[in-house]
């Protein structure tokens, strides 16, 4: 798709995000006797969406129902039931249309047109897919949630990243200001790296400041802070262990 016409990025993208909600839409709803607790969902739990809505509600979803069947293909120590998150394997599908919009951006970026066309463009894109996600979700006819990827946030998160990139694109390229960047640069360059990285570490760095500075060290400036000092110092960590890389010229692609 990356060397195919845009009008074909596009066509491919309305189809997969189209497609998915199509098939969340005609899957039917759990009946008034579906036990949610029984798949990990509270009674009262206060999400639980009604009408049309209810189709994307946690583990009683099509995505779902395909992993009762798919998880339980596999060896297993018990058969699945359900996933504590709600997360689900069939949420690839509208990922596949995140992932197409960054194409449609790449070819944007690479164009040789003016830099005003560009920007317009990005504006043009962000502000629509704001706009589409937020009244899809207020009408009912597809639900903003993250934790399934539904076509409606798939638009959401992209019209918001297509603002930032539009942000970034005029600061560095347009006004040329690019000294500020160089903390960026070095994640950027080993993305990949501490995609995976972070995932795996995070606990132990954590786990590692309180062993040798104290339980409450997070905690130095109040309880209401404590999350945001937490991360900020990890993240520090993180961000030496790449500037480390960076300086040696490790770049894992």
């Amino acid at each position: 798709l990356a060397f195919r016409p845009m009008r074909e990025l596009w066509v491919t993208f309305g189809v997969l995000v189209g497609g998915y909600w199509l098939a969340f839409a005609l899957h039917p709803l759990p009946g008034p006797d579906f036990d949610y607790a029984a798949v990990g969902v509270a009674t009262d739990w206060p999400h639980l969406m009604e009408g049309f809505a209810a189709h994307w509600n946690k583990n009683s979803n099509l995505a779902w129902q395909f992993d009762t069947w798919f998880m339980n293909l596999f060896p297993r120590e018990s058969p699945f039931k359900y996933n504590g998150g709600g997360y689900s394997t069939l949420s690839f599908i509208p990922t596949l249309g995140t992932m197409i919009l960054g194409l449609l951006a790449g070819k944007v970026l690479r164009d040789e047109g003016e830099a005003s066309k560009k920007m317009k463009t990005f504006l043009i894109w962000g502000a629509g897919g704001i706009v589409a996600g937020i009244l899809l979700n207020v009408t009912g006819i597809c639900p903003l949630v993250k934790r399934i990827w539904t076509p409606s946030f798939t638009l959401y998160s992209g019209g918001m990243c297509f603002l930032i990139l539009l942000a970034f694109y005029f600061i560095i390229d347009v006004m040329g200001q690019k000294w500020w960047a160089f903390p960026l640069v070095v994640i950027g360059m080993n993305s990949i790296f501490i995609y995976c990285v972070v995932h795996m570490w995070d606990g132990f760095i954590e786990s590692s400041f309180k062993t040798h500075f104290g339980q409450d060290v997070f905690a130095m400036f109040g309880e209401a802070w404590e999350p945001l000092v937490e991360g900020a110092a990890v993240m520090l960590v993180f961000w030496l262990i790449l500037f480390w890389l960076y300086r040696r010229r490790v770049f894992i692609r």
